[in-house]
């Protein structure tokens, strides 16, 4: 026996894992689930024949309660006139002449007792007595012209009082709308000391009871029959203009029940549905589904999910180790699970750690301490060289400007000295950020100069509130919407124009305008920068036009974190109007 396992073992050794998986999910799962699940179906078919055969039960006791209650009813109204004596006094009563008799009907069915008999839709009543003065037509007859009729012959042969008689009168009445008729016939024999034969004929439209039978909406075939004689049902054979219908033999009859109704022998018949197992599943589709799901699907799902679990992180493990020989061990990045496989990776990992230390700490330090002296040389020579070239430029511009002096040059001096300021803020990048007094400072040089190039076309005017000057603000920010003001502004205009600059603050807010009166913009311009101002970022800067001012926004945004908020109203040929709102609570205070 040991030996049958050992070998069993060396066999299973050799599969793989995702075969051990089929393997055992085939086994320990499909198999019993196909037994199990077979026995449950044949239990819920079987279950299914019994609800269906009780069913049936139900359905031909319903139809035959339905059956008895509509004849009660019609059997109750032949009872009112069977114990009213007037009926019996007029089929008596001798009459002289067809006038005579005439009104004597129309004394009777004036009568309550009679209206309330004959006023009930679907219902026909008939009186004959055995009275030859008796005129033929419309509820009265003489027994002696209806004695050969089939209803008729019935009641008189059965011996009975009240009879049931379904019958169909062929040619008899060709005007008659359904030649299919339904009655109850009985006899008037309540007063015994009037002895002449009377009968009382109550009809009831053929097409009430099978539409009685329709809204019962049964699913399965009713037949009503009497014999093989197919009455009515509600599943067709219901023609009321031919003769009843025979069974063929071929029904499947479920539950067949007889009867007697007032002397007629009726049998109700249930024929079973034509069911089969792909009505059952259709029936049943929504527990079997459920069945399916729990029973192979859930099974199936994890043991793809344990096989994927292990195959693929085992399939990791083996990669990684296959890089043991490259010069540089790679650590699995998307450790999952806290299982052997997972505790194996992990292990993994440490080990690819501690080797990289060692080499590190073995090679590499060397190697990197060089690349640090290397890179610290080239940034003292960076540092010294930037700082030689402006130093070279401003002694340059120092000599301009006095050899101008010397000449008595001196605007052209005053020039150079304004362009020297301009330059040394420009070129001085030891900090990103300056007072707002400063950048004024550097604004109102830079209109200096540009009155030099504008003359009287330009004026300007700078107010600022003394709390406001200490506040620190990225450099050239401000100076550049002043820029864009004159370029783009006094350049368009020959007339004289005017650059106000305003900085105050309001509550919580500093408030920065710029405005000109100079060329102005179109609508459509003015919509594109204040778009481009809003969603300013480094994607906008890609664009050559109005950089500066993107440049601007994006640096007043990120000091403040994106609060800082831009207005702008311009109109052509009448000037420009931009208001800068930056939150005091995100500025810093020089």
């Amino acid at each position: 026996m040991n030996g049958l396992w050992k070998r069993m073992e060396n066999i299973i050794n050799d599969y793989s894992i995702r075969k051990k998986l089929m393997l055992f999910y085939i086994c320990c799962v499909l198999l019993p689930l196909f037994i199990t699940d077979s026995v449950i179906l044949t239990i819920l078919l079987r279950t299914e024949q019994v609800q269906q055969k009780q069913e049936m039960e139900n359905v031909a006791g319903a139809v035959r309660a339905d059956l008895a209650y509509t004849f009660d009813e019609i059997s109750k109204m032949a009872n009112t006139l069977y114990i009213n004596r007037e009926i019996y006094e007029f089929l008596d009563k001798e009459y002289t002449s067809e006038l005579h008799f005439f009104n004597a009907s129309r004394s009777v069915e004036s009568k309550s007792f009679y209206v309330t008999s004959i006023n009930s839709g679907s219902i026909g009543v008939v009186l004959c007595g055995d009275n030859e003065t008796l005129v033929n037509g419309g509820h009265f007859y003489k027994l002696s012209s209806v004695r050969d009729e089939e209803w008729c012959d019935k009641i008189l042969s059965s011996g009975k009082n009240t009879v049931v008689h379904f019958y169909y009168i062929g040619d008899e009445n060709p005007s008659a709308f359904s030649k299919r008729k339904v009655s109850v016939i009985r006899r008037l024999n309540y007063f015994k000391d009037l002895k002449s034969e009377k009968l009382v004929r109550i009809d009831l439209e053929y097409s009430t009871l099978v539409r009685r039978l329709a809204n019962m909406k049964y699913t399965m075939p009713v037949y009503v029959c009497s014999g093989d004689r197919i009455l009515f049902s509600n599943a067709g054979h219901n023609k009321e203009n031919i003769d009843y219908e025979m069974l063929t033999g071929k029904e499947k009859i479920g539950v067949a029940r007889d009867f007697d109704l007032y002397g007629e022998s009726l049998r109700i018949l249930v024929l079973e549905t034509e069911s089969d197992i792909f009505d059952f599943l259709k029936n049943h589709f929504l527990l079997i589904s459920l069945m399916i799901a729990f029973n192979i699907l859930l099974p199936w799902s994890l043991t793809v999910g344990f096989n994927r679990s292990f195959t693929s992180r085992l399939g990791e493990l083996s990669e990684a180790f296959n890089q043991v020989e490259a010069e540089s061990l790679k650590e699995i990045e998307n450790i999952r699970g806290s299982d052997e496989i997972g505790s194996l990776m992990k292990n993994y990992n440490r080990m690819v750690l501690r080797s990289r230390e060692l080499i590190k700490t073995v090679y590499k330090d060397r190697l990197e301490k060089q690349k640090m002296d290397i890179a610290r040389q080239n940034a003292e020579l960076l540092a010294l060289h930037s700082q030689i070239n402006p130093h070279f430029l401003f002694n340059v511009l120092e000599s301009i400007r006095m050899h101008s002096v010397i000449k008595g040059e001196e605007e052209t001096a005053g020039m150079i000295e304004r362009l020297a300021v301009l330059e040394r803020q420009n070129v001085n990048w030891k900090s990103d950020f300056i007072r707002l007094s400063e950048e004024l400072a550097f604004i109102e040089a830079y209109l200096e100069l540009q009155k030099y190039r504008f003359g009287d076309r330009l004026s300007y005017q700078i107010e600022a509130q003394k709390d406001c000057l200490d506040f620190i603000l990225p450099k050239l920010t401000l100076v550049t919407f002043v820029e864009n003001a004159c370029v783009h502004g006094i350049e368009k205009k020959a007339v004289p124009c005017w650059i106000y600059i305003r900085v105050y603050r309001k509550g919580d807010w500093l408030y920065l305008e710029i405005e000109d009166t100079g060329g102005g913009m179109d609508e459509e311009t003015v919509e594109e920068l204040r778009a481009r101002m809003q969603v300013s970022n480094i994607e906008a800067l890609m664009n050559n036009e109005h950089v500066g001012i993107v440049n601007a926004c994006l640096r007043l945004k990120m000091v403040t974190g994106g609060a800082t908020e831009f207005e702008l109203e311009s109109e052509e040929r009448v000037g420009t109007f931009m208001v800068i709102k930056v939150p005091v609570e995100n500025l810093e205070r020089g």
